[in-house]
């Protein structure tokens, strides 16, 4: 796999596939521009295979938890593409579940830290946004709900900082919040293990749990995290068919 400038893995590609995904981005860019107030419905034609499957795969996710009281967490945001599908799918699915918050964690700023449990494909500052980005998604964010019932209720929450040590403040500011899916995008060993350590007492036996790197032969810190935590034994580990990284877990 290659890596782009942010760090992030990106697909081994050819020279002309790497021409084909540049014209093709500026095609999209192109018709998007030239598409008119319908932009979001016509860009539809420029959505790659890829983000469809995206969609799919949080759309199966969510439907799994329609009917599970709790909030939804989402650990490792980046650039806010998951938690903007996850937001309009509230917003489609259960629009007067007032209750239904959902949080989203990150650095804003890569990868805080790395261990050698992570092996060496990972670096600090990976997977970094850009200066400030938070506010920028909290205004995309924000459009989203000025489209949805209840506009002048906000559902969302970003909270910017190490997931390691924001979660303590988070759970101490909602003491009474049960968690009916969490989300872990963070990649690496150490702050997956840590979150999944302090919001144990928070699930409950439908709680649903994602682990989007769990079977990513690049990110190996995730996994071995996720079993020092929980007697894997006891669980249920399914696959998306729109993934082929992630694993679903849920309890028996």
């Amino acid at each position: 796999m290659d890596r782009n400038a942010k760090g992030e893995m990106v697909g081994s590609r050819t020279p002309a596939q790497r021409e084909n995904d540049r014209r093709f981005k500026e095609l999209a860019l192109g018709q998007i521009a030239d598409s008119g107030e319908n932009w979001p419905i016509h860009s539809l034609a420029v959505m790659k295979r890829t983000a469809l499957a995206r969609v799919l795969y949080l759309n199966d996710l969510y439907k799994e938890i329609i009917d599970v009281p709790g909030v939804i967490c989402e650990f490792g945001v980046q650039w806010g593409a998951s938690l903007s599908v996850l937001l309009n799918l509230r917003n489609m699915y259960e629009p007067f579940n007032v209750e239904r918050m959902i949080y989203g964690f990150d650095t804003f700023a890569g990868f805080a830290s790395v261990h050698e449990k992570d092996g060496p494909a990972s670096k600090v500052g990976d997977y970094a946004s850009v200066d400030n980005y938070d506010a920028t998604l909290a205004e995309i964010l924000e459009y989203h709900e000025s489209i949805a019932a209840f506009q002048n209720q906000r559902k969302f929450e970003l909270i910017k900082g190490d997931a390691t040590l924001t979660i303590d403040t988070w759970l101490e500011d909602n003491p009474g919040a049960t968690i009916a899916l969490a989300i872990f995008d963070m990649d690496v060993y150490v702050p997956t293990k840590a979150v999944l350590e302090k919001i144990k007492p928070r699930l409950t036996r439908r709680s649903v749990l994602v682990f989007d790197e769990f079977t990513h032969r690049k990110f190996p810190g995730e996994v071995q995290a996720v079993r020092e935590v929980f007697d894997v034994m006891d669980v249920d580990f399914t696959r998306s068919v729109h993934q082929s990284h992630v694993a679903i877990m849920k309890f028996r």
